[in-house]
């Protein structure tokens, strides 16, 4: 057996359980809870006039129904104030967020009017049916345009829909643009979709009246954030709260949002009610009372010269941020610095406007504004090719941002609020990378021979640089148990990325033990109280970091105490497979289990093993007192890690399209992903998500959208309208990597789990241009919509 773990392709160990049916979701819990049902705004923009729960009280098994007022009733009136703006920003002029139950207006289709508890759910659902809810409509506002125009307003005292307006500018972009040789401007549209994790939110609450303590289990990526505000919302010391996240079937993004109304109803009705409650989400309730994502129009101009180097960049975009801003505005934020991608712009310029609409809120979705971004630049890129006739991958490579420019300064502000700096990576290399998997020089005279017989084939090019790992930070337990075994604790959530497998493997290889003796818990704040959550793809920097520190210092302090044992300098010892020995030398040392048990001086021996700590055993110093002044009992330790800055991985996709002459079905024929995420913690799970990143963007590029009609009612809130990919329309996946590992790190590491989605949109709406011949400005496509634009530009055949 070998200690080796950090870089080895291990199998999650979480699958077995995970693909067996033996995963703890949140309703595998709470059996016999009372259970809630909501009554939801049918309309997009109403004022509600009266609620009459007349009918409701005869069905048999209700227990309760509350609306607005009735928060507002409450003792602690802060169960009704309005959820936390979590993220504010100087630039968020006119931020509004949801209550818990809609106070006086309804502002989207879906957003909770009353909640109804009753002895089961089937009991609640047919109360809530017979609850009627008089409103009155007021004009919707649906999509950018209606929302600029501001003849109506989404919020009275907002008079112009604008919530945010935000300019970042390097040089004089304008200047740059009118003195280039060439300029060309484009109109992008990139529609709204959502994130659709296989399980929904739900929420199952506990309160022991005698304690006075509460413990909530909630489906969502940040336990110990929502643990802190369930403090401040029902007004109870943060010590009588846990918040445990159990098995959490996909996030992608949507369950960061904290608290959501039903986090903060769902409690406030067990105290209330002095009883257990929960709530689960059924399907159309996720595609209406949660949040969505993507949805912006954009302007590019851009200035370049005859060799396509960028001189200026100038974008402007409108971001549709639904009817309220609970996460601020980083989505645009990131579209605004991750367009960038890895190119030097020259001056560069952008501005952006977040809207309100009268329709579901827009909050981070995996890739969360960088798909966008890279739709705007890769687009841009495509389009300077076009009009010089130049190779669309040379005119990339012209524009790169060098190895030996790293780190780069783009000297703007990223969503961290630090510096936008890149802290490592090597374009060029990436570029011949994926040149070479995709067979990109000699794929003229493939597509030539193509169209020789009739077909329609092209190949698409994507570039990106997605800032991961943002702060502020993140922390870890570490112990050593009598037995051996490693117990690793860290308040960072999982949702199936093999959180356990990557933190156990960073474990094991600190402390020099094997793997399958490394114990981890995620996203319970009895293990771990501090924590931020699971986005962005942070969880291998913040917490894979916070891990190695912390093991770190239990290393060391069991080789001192081992050191002591043995009489030998701490320094030249080492730990191999559960051995503490002389370097080099095998035979004579200690287990590492021995060395957890001195750690703690014992008067009581309870086993044998614990008779080498007692008193009389003979291994004490007896010049010393049994726990130094500033040490402690105990083979553990707890570690934070906090960067200065975010790290920057990227990656380059390229993929062989096929459209057919007469139906317009879109065929992907191959699909190749370089990849660098600076060091590889377990190669084997980055290739997992790049997979299901690549899946979510093939759903996004050529499936999935939200769409609306313009009263601002949902079309296809099911999954009969709204298409995602099965397998049979995720392609094979070719990949090869690239590491260039961050200096900002004691691993070298960068996140990995969002890469796969974000240039999708870009890539196919580039590899569709060069079959069509025609450049594509919107997506998703669907075969209908390439069909409207062969007729529009005269291809059809």
């Amino acid at each position: 057996m070998v200690t080796r773990a950090f870089g080895v392709p291990m199998t999650r160990r979480e699958d077995p359980r995970l693909v067996s049916g033996n995963g703890r979701y949140l309703d595998d819990l709470g059996e016999g809870a009372l259970a809630v049902a909501f009554v939801r705004s049918p309309h997009a923009h109403a004022r509600i006039l009266d609620v009459d729960v007349t009918e409701a009280l005869d069905v048999e098994g209700l227990v309760a129904i509350y609306t607005y007022e009735d928060l507002a009733d409450d003792p602690n009136p802060r169960v009704s104030e309005p959820l936390p703006l979590l993220i504010p920003h100087p630039a968020l002029h006119a931020p509004r967020v949801n209550t818990p139950l809609a106070n006086g207006v309804a502002r989207h289709v879906g957003e909770a009017v009353v909640m109804v508890v009753a002895t089961d759910r089937y009991i609640a659902e047919d109360a809530a049916e017979r609850i009627v809810v008089e409103y009155e409509t007021l004009p919707a506002v649906v999509g950018i345009p209606a929302a600029r125009d501001a003849v109506h307003q989404v919020h009275a005292d907002v008079l112009d829909n604008v919530s945010a307006h935000l300019v970042q500018e390097v040089g004089d972009a304008p200047a740059a643009i009118a003195a280039a040789p060439h300029t060309l401007s484009l109109d992008l549209d990139i529609e709204r979709s959502a994130s659709m994790p296989m399980e929904g939110k739900g929420v199952y609450a506990r309160w022991d009246s005698d304690d006075r303590s509460l413990r909530v289990y909630t489906s969502t990526q940040a336990s110990t954030s929502v643990r802190f505000a369930l403090a401040a919302k029902l007004d109870l010391p943060v010590d009588r709260i846990d918040v445990i996240a159990p098995d959490v079937g996909g996030g992608f993004g949507v369950k960061i949002v904290h608290p959501w109304p039903e986090e903060v109803l769902i409690p406030w009705a067990a105290v209330k009610l002095n009883r257990e409650v929960k709530w689960v989400e059924d399907r159309r309730e996720h595609f209406i009372s949660s949040t969505h994502e993507r949805g912006q129009l954009q302007k590019v101009t851009v200035g370049f010269d005859d060799e396509g180097h960028v001189l200026g960049l100038d974008v402007e975009f409108w971001h549709d941020n639904g009817a309220y801003t609970p996460y601020g505005i980083i989505v645009p934020i990131v579209t605004s610095t991750q367009l960038l991608g890895p190119y030097k712009p020259g001056a560069y310029r952008v501005e952006f406007r977040s809207m309100y609409t009268n329709t579901v809120t827009v909050t981070p979705y995996r890739g969360a504004g960088r798909p966008q971004g890279v739709f705007a630049m890769e687009r841009t890129m495509d389009a300077i090719a076009a009009y010089l006739g130049l190779d669309r991958a040379l005119v990339r490579s012209r524009n790169f941002i060098q190895p030996e420019d790293m780190p780069y300064d783009h000297h703007l502000t990223f969503q961290d609020g630090r510096p936008l700096i890149y802290d490592s990576g090597d374009y060029p290399t990436s570029l011949e990378k994926i040149k070479a998997l995709v067979g990109w020089d000699s794929f003229v005279a493939l597509r030539d021979s193509a169209r020789a017989e009739g077909r329609r084939v092209g190949i698409g090019l994507a570039c990106y640089v997605e800032g991961t790992g943002p702060g502020p930070y993140e922390g870890a337990f570490v112990r050593v148990e009598t037995t051996g075994k490693v117990v690793v604790a860290t308040g960072l959530t999982t949702q199936g990325q093999g959180h356990e497998t990557v933190f156990a493997q960073i474990a094991a290889e600190e402390l020099g033990v094997p793997v399958d003796d490394v114990s981890v818990t995620t996203g319970d704040t009895r293990r771990f109280k501090y924590a931020v959550g699971t986005f962005a793809s942070r969880a291998a920097v913040m917490s894979g970091n916070a891990v190695a520190l912390t093991a770190r210092k239990v290393r060391a302090k069991a080789l001192r105490i081992a050191g002591d044992a043995l009489e030998v300098d701490p320094k030249d010892l080492e730990i191999v497979d559960g051995m503490v020995q002389v370097k080099g030398v095998p035979d004579g040392g200690i287990p590492l289990r021995t060395v957890a048990v001195l750690s703690n001086p014992l008067r009581y021996a309870f086993d044998e093993e614990a008779k080498r700590a007692t008193q009389f055993a003979g291994t004490a110093d007896l010049n010393k007192p049994p726990i130094d002044e500033d040490d402690e009992p105990g083979l553990e330790a707890t570690d934070y890690y906090s960067p200065i800055r975010s790290t920057f991985a990227s990656g380059m996709h390229a993929a062989v399209v096929e459209t057919d002459p007469e139906t317009a079905e879109i065929k992907i024929l191959r699909y190749c992903v370089v990849h660098d995420c600076g060091t590889l913690i377990n190669p084997r799970i980055v290739e997992g998500q790049i997979h299901g990143g690549v899946a979510q963007g093939v759903g996004g590029a050529l499936y999935e959208r939200i769409v609306y009609d313009e009263n601002g009612q949902p079309q296809n809130a099911s999954y009969m309208d709204f298409l995602i990919p099965y397998a049979s329309e995720v392609p094979t996946i070719e990949t090869d990597h690239l590491e260039t590992p961050s200096p900002l790190n004691p691993l070298g590491v960068k996140g990995a789990g969002e890469a796969g989605v974000i240039p999708s949109a870009a890539l196919f709406a580039s590899a569709i241009s060069d079959a069509e011949g025609f450049f594509i400005t919107r997506m998703p496509i669907s075969p209908s919509e390439l069909w409207a634009l062969r007729e529009l530009e005269g291809t059809k055949k």
